[in-house]
């Protein structure tokens, strides 16, 4: 695990299963239905149980009718998770770099970060959004994440609450990209 400070708050980066995380908040790279699907988004639906779904469909039901947008993020229960809260973001699919998606990757990131601190969480769990069956290349993924954590870090007040971030990485190969990758945007600190 590689663990970095930032300001008063902790960035870390490890391999595993987010659904196994106990952080306050898991984010659930979500489809803009928020009715479940593959990856991550059927992982974490499947291991938390009905809750979640049910507390899905009332967010499309009364805030996001159309679906959730690209870069917006909601919070759910967690169920049956050891993560009290999911925090639902849809990432953009990777169409080359020419349709704003970093933007609206940057915005997975922040939005899900105001949320965790408006919700007064103290951690928080990543996976690395959009960088699966949304095609975004994993090394320009992983620096906007971490640069934009870094950064929303760098500037929150002193008395907020989120403290802690993980980044859950699910391939040895991710993993070892997260870890160069942090060496040279931490270094810009």
């Amino acid at each position: 695990m590689t663990t970095i400070t930032v300001r008063n708050s902790r960035i870390a980066i490890v391999q595993g299963d987010i659904t196994e995380q106990s952080t306050d908040a898991i984010v659930n790279a979500a489809n803009s239905s928020l009715m479940g699907g593959g990856g991550v988004d059927g992982a974490i639906q499947r291991k938390g149980g009905p809750a979640i779904l049910k507390e899905c469909e009332e967010i499309r039901k009364t805030r996001w009718k159309g679906g959730l947008p690209v870069g917006e993020a909601v919070i759910t229960t967690g169920g049956n998770l050891r993560a009290r809260f999911v925090i639902h973001t849809v990432g953009p699919i990777w169409n080359g770099g020419s349709a704003n998606e970093s933007e609206l990757l940057a915005n997975c990131y922040l939005n899900s970060l105001k949320l965790a601190n408006s919700n007064k969480l103290h951690s928080i769990s990543f996976p690395a959004v959009s960088t699966g069956a949304y095609g975004y290349p994993i090394r320009g993924a992983g620096l906007l994440a971490l640069t934009t954590v870094k950064n929303f870090l760098l500037k929150q007040d002193d008395d907020a609450t989120l403290k802690e971030v993980v980044f859950v990485l699910f391939t040895p190969r991710d993993l070892e990209i997260y870890n160069e990758l942090a060496k040279s945007v931490m270094d810009t600190a």
